[in-house]
């Protein structure tokens, strides 16, 4: 089974040369842009991550005291020098870098991969190797990861059932397996590739699936009830809902209402059924 089963691995491009869009900028001292109603916040998670805090500091420090020409950027409505602009390709709205790196990581955190200008109705798109050069290491690999599981035919791909691992895995045979025990190739340990478990070696999958249906793990559905947790109506697996709205996408990319259950659009947040 071995040959059968592998991890994902991807392969980055080469960094491209720093580039600044300053299309329609002249030398005048002060430069300004008509802000949207685009509003992007810092979190905690920012100052937790050391990576992206850096970027942060580094850029706060480059403002002060300086005689740069400046703008104003479309998010944060902020001045800024015009060595921080950053905008998109086939965009003419003007953002800080700071405001990007938070806008790439709470897109990912919302598992979104495609990621567009914060301007309703833009058509500017956002991609990687082009803002490769103000992103944290772990932010872009994190984008290439995902990006690459997107493109992985969801009959084909399952994670590794230990929770301190749930590395994607890969079946690209076309075909059921008739190998049920297999190893994961990241933390080394056997699992059942039929019923996506760990190794249950004193008894066959038939069995256990009838065992594992019939009482489908009291201790885990128990659990799911006190913390309120929902199902994924596609995978099966269970996801919880922390802050915001209603509005769920779990990570074999079914979106659905946590409130209802239904099945929800991939554009809009808003559930058709409850109105939520």
């Amino acid at each position: 089974m071995g040959n059968k089963v592998s991890s994902l691995f991807y392969k980055l491009k080469k960094p491209k040369d720093r580039f600044f869009h300053s299309k329609g900028i002249n030398d005048d001292d002060d430069v300004f842009f008509t802000p949207k109603s685009v509003n992007t916040d810092s979190n905690e998670e920012d100052h937790q991550n050391p990576e992206i805090q850096e970027v942060l500091l580094s850029s706060d420090s480059e403002t002060e005291n300086t005689d740069s020409p400046i703008f104003v950027c479309e998010i944060c409505i902020k001045r800024k020098t015009l060595s921080d602009s950053f905008n998109f390709k086939g965009c003419t709205h003007f953002y800080c870098t700071n405001c990007i790196v938070r806008y790439v990581a709470s897109k990912l955190d919302d598992n979104f991969m495609n990621i567009s200008c914060p301007v309703s109705d833009c058509q500017g798109v956002l991609d990687p190797d082009f803002c490769r050069y103000i992103l944290p290491k772990g932010l872009f690999d994190r984008w290439g990861i995902a990006l690459c599981e997107s493109m992985i035919d969801g009959s084909q791909k399952f994670y590794c059932p230990y929770r301190d691992c749930s590395a994607l895995l890969i079946n690209d045979t076309g075909v059921e397996v008739e190998d049920t025990e297999s190893t994961c190739p990241v933390c080394k340990r056997g699992f059942c590739v039929k019923c996506k478990v760990s190794w249950h070696s004193e008894i066959g999958c038939e069995k256990f699936q009838k065992l594992r249906k019939k009482g489908d793990d009291n201790l885990l559905i128990d659990l799911a009830k006190r913390k309120n947790w929902k199902r994924c109506p596609k995978c099966k697996f269970f996801v919880e809902r922390s802050v915001g709205c209603f509005y769920m996408k779990c990570r074999c990319g079914y979106a659905f209402c946590y409130k209802c259950g239904a099945r929800s659009s991939t554009t809009t947040h808003a559930c058709p059924k409850c109105k939520y």
